[in-house]
């Protein structure tokens, strides 16, 4: 395939795959910037490949996601659970904060809480754990998809999977409040100490989010009241894809344009 429409057809592969790969890296780092890196570095891999069928191109692209982020990140966990409870669950509960807001403000603040502590929770987990977990209840691959994704066996994969759900459920089970309503840890209560703490962002970022798309309670959607699930699968998997940042793709489309993509794949070609 000659260079214009190699380049074009990718061009339509990163447009569609790249909220989900990106997804994958941020749950697995906990950081915008550390995720657009990996991020940009899947679809270049990818670039120099050979993409297989549109059926297995996500879990190609996960896989590959899974290889830069096993090279990047630490063998054992940055953060803990005893961490995380220290840093949201230490002090004293306020509501004033909460009170204070604008709607669009409260809204949103809830929302990046409610993001940022479960991936937080899944953050303790060990890499292998981890990706096990973000594969099968946030990004929903079936086992064998997942195991394939993840380059292990289904029967590894479930052993990493069971052990992360079993984590994760322990955490959150006698502290979330959208595991049980009764329980103490809720997110009008920990926004001030989260904004404090810097856990979450602050002022300006109401407009990153397109005002067509409404937030609704914790990021449930328009009208949507985001009832308490004690299933962790379930909760996990409608949490909303983060935001790409802004600009984001239309940078690796103009290193493609560019031809910067090209130069590395010849590059490797010519190694072989």
């Amino acid at each position: 395939m000659s260079t214009k429409p190699r380049r074009d057809k990718f061009k339509g592969l990163l447009n569609q795959h790249l909220p989900r790969v990106y997804n994958f890296c941020f749950r697995m780092t906990l950081d915008h910037a550390r995720a657009a890196s990996a991020t940009e570095e899947v679809f270049l891999r990818a670039y120099v490949g050979e993409p297989p069928e549109e059926p297995q191109v996500e879990v190609w692209l996960i896989h590959i996601a899974n290889h830069v982020l096993e090279q990047r990140l630490p063998r054992t966990p940055e953060v803990d659970f005893d961490l995380l409870d220290e840093t949201l669950r230490s002090e004293a509960t306020r509501t004033d904060v909460v009170r204070s807001l604008t709607d669009p403000q409260r809204d949103f603040m809830l929302w990046e809480l409610k993001q940022g502590c479960m991936t937080s929770v899944i953050n303790c987990l060990s890499p292998g754990e981890r990706a096990a977990f973000v594969a099968s209840n946030v990004l929903r691959l079936d086992d064998e998809n997942a195991a394939r994704a993840l380059g292990v066996t289904p029967a590894a994969f479930k052993v990493r999977l069971s052990r992360a759900r079993k984590k994760v459920g322990d955490y959150l089970a006698p502290r979330c409040e959208h595991v049980n309503p009764m329980n103490p840890c809720r997110c009008p209560a920990r926004v001030g100490v989260a904004l404090r703490k810097g856990f979450i962002r602050t002022s300006g970022t109401v407009q990153l989010r397109q005002s067509q798309q409404p937030y609704g309670r914790y990021g449930a959607g328009p009208d949507v009241e985001d009832a308490p699930e004690r299933d962790i699968g379930v909760i996990y998997g409608n949490l909303p894809e983060p935001d790409v940042p802004a600009g984001f793709e239309q940078q690796l489309v103009t290193a493609i344009d560019g031809g910067q993509w090209d130069r590395v794949r010849d590059k490797k070609l010519s190694s072989k």
